[in-house]
């Protein structure tokens, strides 16, 4: 059902079996998938395109202008959001400006109350992103991650699949797969086992083997690039393994290597 007192511009796209309730701006360029209920006071902006099963609460943005000075006016700019979100109140999405990457938000994600994402962050899969989090632009959210409450994210930064940034984290680094940080600076806190045990069915001898790593990178008084080897060295294989020694490889500014006092 669409409200009457909806403000729809005729171009846009809606879906079968979309919800509008009252209040909600919508623009021309935009698409929203089937089964989709967009709550009171919502505007969705030019670029937005919306999959399906998709819940947006009451006064969020979508498709927001940029918080960049270096956007060239008229820019085209690009939200993508895929299916079964959950999008709570307040929450503002800024579009992305770089072609080829767009502000873009998998599948499955609940976005918390307050939340802002900057221009181009890639949002993977299954992620909770908590009340009053705060990403930066470029910055990328692996598949499965929490960012706790008032979590923030400076540009850039890459967080990996299944992490756990508790409440209040500032982030200047990335952060490697299956890691908590805690604290601030940020700091190591030991392994996010949860997800590895119910979501990725490691054995034992596999969560071993990433507490083994981590402890090398963490707790060893070595470089990054010989942490690393020695990981390689001295680390059975396992796709784990592999994506953690990926990460670290690819990070273009470094990672979180502050380690908690207790440690």
């Amino acid at each position: 059902m669409i409200s009457p007192l909806a403000n729809i511009d005729p171009k846009a796209k809606i879906g079968q079996n979309v919800e509008i309730k009252p209040f909600v701006y919508i623009e021309g360029d935009v698409e929203i998938g089937d089964n989709c209920t967009i709550m009171p006071g919502v505007s969705i902006l030019n670029g937005t395109k919306i999959g399906s099963g998709n819940i947006i609460y009451q006064n969020s943005v979508i498709g927001a202008d940029p918080q960049d000075f270096h956007v060239p006016a008229g820019q085209e700019c690009r939200v993508i959001i895929g299916n079964d979100n959950v999008i709570r109140e307040n929450v503002v999405i800024a579009g992305g400006f770089r072609e080829g990457r767009w502000t873009e938000i998998g599948d499955r994600n609940f976005l918390m109350n307050k939340v802002h994402i900057c221009h181009d962050v890639h949002l993977h899969d299954d992620s909770v992103i908590g009340i009053s989090v705060s990403i930066a632009g470029d910055c990328t959210v692996g598949k499965g991650a929490i960012l706790s409450s008032a979590a923030i994210l400076q540009q850039h930064v890459r967080i990996g699949r299944y992490a756990l940034v508790q409440s209040g984290c500032r982030i200047q680094k990335d952060v490697p797969p299956f890691v908590i940080m805690g604290g601030n600076p940020a700091s190591y806190h030991g392994i996010y086992s949860k997800p590895l045990e119910q979501e990725l069915q490691v054995s034992p001898e596999v969560l071993l083997h990433i507490v083994n790593a981590y402890r090398i990178i963490y707790t060893g008084n070595f470089s990054l690039d010989d942490a690393v080897l020695r990981i390689k060295e001295q680390i059975d294989e396992s796709p784990e393994i592999e994506s953690i020694i990926k990460f670290i490889e690819t990070s273009q500014y470094g990672i979180s290597r502050t380690m908690r006092d207790e440690f």
